[in-house]
């Protein structure tokens, strides 16, 4: 069951020997009906940040990289019109101190590089290689830092005939469902056809009620203390870094696991889904590996993860909708019931993190980010990529190879990915100090076995 990638790929290449041709800046193809400035909800807010994906495109005989890139250019231009907001550049409200995107229209970044390897050489697609940074472009150098565009595609060639699109945006213009959206209605417009989808762009949909009102205790978010960082914050430890694979199989295995200890249980076989066992499964690795002098079995553990509100709002928000429209769940128990309980147990603790998001809660959450200033509460979170889809996008040239995020290595981080062959199978990274690692590694295989 489950294997490791315990150290890098044999043929991993650390430096991809890019070359930049052009950075230049794409405008949107017609001018935009749209007021000034666009309202930032208290989600997207505390989302300023980048978030870089790559997407490998193996050669095809009829778009050659200089032809895609052309392709992709204009597209873009076409599709700064419906999503005009990316264009546009992050900046304080001069009243009200609040963020907001003034849509002026400013362009975004596009970069034409080459690599001088073939995409083969590169190897293992799946294994997170730091140098699959080198194919996003950061920054438009010729650009001040408050002018930086929210979106930079950069389009790099390879010597087969392949080629990557590295997307680095700011958080705060889409998230994963949203920029799924988005990647859709690019390979259409690419395509010469319609959107696939309209973008809902209002984000006042998820505006804080007036006044706020907070009806929950809300224990996943905690209220920055002075000049104190994030709960979720990067560490200066040294961390091993190791991806755990999950085959279709294993991921049965778990389920059957969950089922077999469910009986008589509050839990349902509809809520034991892939990602449910999973996650319970790092859950308990995670917790019993803590490093600590300490008896860490009265220690309480508490899981972060993201919900999707669309749904859940009462009246749903549309799936069309491009802000941020996921709030941070939790699951809470002492590490002496994570190590004691039946699997099928912290399978039902995982899924009551979901369940409580219901459309009273989730506006509260909303309203307390009205209230306070803060960030997610727990010991990590699970950042989960597995089921969005980038891989499944229709481009003129076909599906990508594979697509995934540009990772770094963090603690109280940890990803699930898609694999690239088992399209029902799932890449877990997790980064660690080695001593908590050891633990980790163990656990996970005991638990499997």
């Amino acid at each position: 069951m489950g294997t490791i990638s315990n150290d890098p790929p044999a043929t991993l290449i650390q430096d991809l020997k890019i070359t930049t041709q052009n950075v230049s800046l794409i405008f949107p193809s017609r001018k935009t009906e749209r007021k000034k400035s666009m309202f930032l909800s208290n989600i997207d807010k505390v989302l300023n940040f980048p978030v870089e994906t790559v997407h490998f495109f193996p050669s095809h005989e009829d778009f050659p990289p200089h032809v895609a890139a052309e392709k992709l250019k204009t597209a873009l231009s076409e599709l700064l019109v419906p999503y005009d907001f990316l264009a546009g550049r992050l900046r304080s409200n001069p009243e009200t101190g609040r963020l907001e995107i003034d849509c002026n229209s400013a362009g975004i970044g596009f970069a034409v590089a080459s690599s001088d390897y073939a995409l083969d050489d590169v190897g293992d697609l799946v294994y997170p290689n730091p140098a699959f940074g080198q194919l996003i472009c950061k920054s438009v150098d010729s650009l001040e830092q408050d002018d930086q565009p929210l979106c930079i595609v950069q389009v790099t060639s390879f010597k087969c005939g392949g080629f990557a699109m590295g997307v680095v945006t700011n958080h705060v213009t889409f998230d994963g469902l949203s920029f799924k959206i988005f990647l859709d209605n690019l390979a259409a417009v690419t395509a010469g056809k319609p959107l696939a989808v309209t973008p809902c762009n209002d984000r006042l949909l998820l505006a804080a009620r007036s006044p706020p009102c907070v009806t929950f205790p809300h224990h996943e978010l905690d209220k920055f203390h002075d000049s104190n960082p994030p709960v979720i914050d990067a560490t200066s430890e040294a961390l091993d870094f190791k991806v755990f694979r999950l085959t279709s199989d294993d991921i049965a295995s778990l389920k059957e696991k969950a089922k077999a200890s469910a009986i008589g249980s509050h839990v349902s076989d509809a809520r034991i889904t892939g990602f449910n066992v999973v996650t319970a499964l790092v859950w308990h690795c995670k917790a019993l590996s803590w490093d600590n002098k300490e008896s860490n079995l009265d220690r309480a553990s508490t899981l972060l993860y993201a919900v999707n509100i669309r749904p859940r709002l009462i009246p749903p928000l549309p799936m069309s909708y491009t802000g941020n429209a996921v709030l941070t769940a939790y699951a809470r128990a002492t590490c002496k019931e994570i190590d004691e309980a039946p699997f099928s147990r912290l399978v039902e603790l995982v899924t009551e993190g979901a369940k409580r998001m219901t459309d009273e809660y989730a506006r509260s959450a909303i309203d307390w980010g009205d209230i306070y200033q803060g960030f997610p509460n727990g010991e990590f979170l699970v950042s989960s990529w597995w089921k969005l889809g980038f891989d499944e996008v229709e481009y003129p040239w076909g599906r990508p190879k594979y697509s995934c995020p540009v990772v770094f290595q963090r603690k109280d981080i940890i990803l699930f990915f898609p694999d690239i062959d088992d399209n029902n199978g799932v890449n877990v990274l997790v980064s660690l100090p080695s001593k908590e690692m050891s633990k980790f590694k163990t656990l996970f295989h005991k638990y499997l076995a």
